[in-house]
């Protein structure tokens, strides 16, 4: 059965967005200047964390990471990412909003999931073959996973920064245990890899 994985970048106080997430600022106030900088100004010194994020063979993401919209759907939107966003695979966005998949350049076709977590994740795992799944954000369905015992390895990317609000990982998952499985680190980030016991 394939990996599932998840790569999220954080606060230290736990945040994976900002407040008052908008179209013009998706990851919130703040959050994407501030959580990912080590991405964009670190590429290189980086490049094994990174290229692990978009290696699987399909992903799962909530529907807050694909559109700022909610309720019915503006089917001119499909996405943050433009014409050819990264993950060049299947992505499967869970919603309560049924929408035809839709098919960009370089290899992504979001799909819409309304029937839960374990569906798209059996989608994404068919889709997927060989390769791994890996579970894209957000905070809330991060959550979900978790609380199902379905991710395999959380790779937490720490920035050296504190949001004070946002979305915040582990929110209602007292008592979940985690394996340390690996740490590096530099002046923007520190990156930290959990395993299921």
């Amino acid at each position: 059965m394939s990996n599932v994985t998840c790569d999220l970048g954080v606060s230290l106080d736990g945040f994976v967005a900002g407040p008052n997430q908008s179209l013009e600022n998706p990851i919130g106030e703040g959050g994407e200047q501030r959580l990912h900088r080590w991405m964009f100004e670190q590429p290189e010194a980086n490049a094994k964390e990174l290229e692990a994020i978009t290696a699987a063979g399909a992903f799962i993401m909530g529907r807050n990471m694909f559109t700022p919209g909610r309720g019915d759907w503006d089917l001119d939107w499909t996405g943050w990412w433009g014409d050819e966003p990264p993950y060049r695979a299947p992505v499967f966005v869970l919603t309560h909003h049924p929408r035809e998949p839709v098919e960009m350049r370089g290899g992504t076709t979001f799909h819409f999931v309304t029937d839960g977590i374990e569906s798209a994740l059996a989608r994404a795992r068919e889709a997927a073959g060989d390769a791994g799944v890996a579970i894209a954000g957000g905070a809330a369905t991060v959550n979900q996973y978790l609380a199902a015992g379905l991710i395999d390895e959380l790779r937490l990317h720490i920035a050296p920064t504190v949001l004070g609000a946002g979305e915040r990982l582990f929110a209602g998952l007292a008592g979940l245990d985690l394996r340390p499985a690996g740490a590096s680190s530099n002046e923007l980030v520190t990156h930290l890899t959990y395993r299921r016991p």
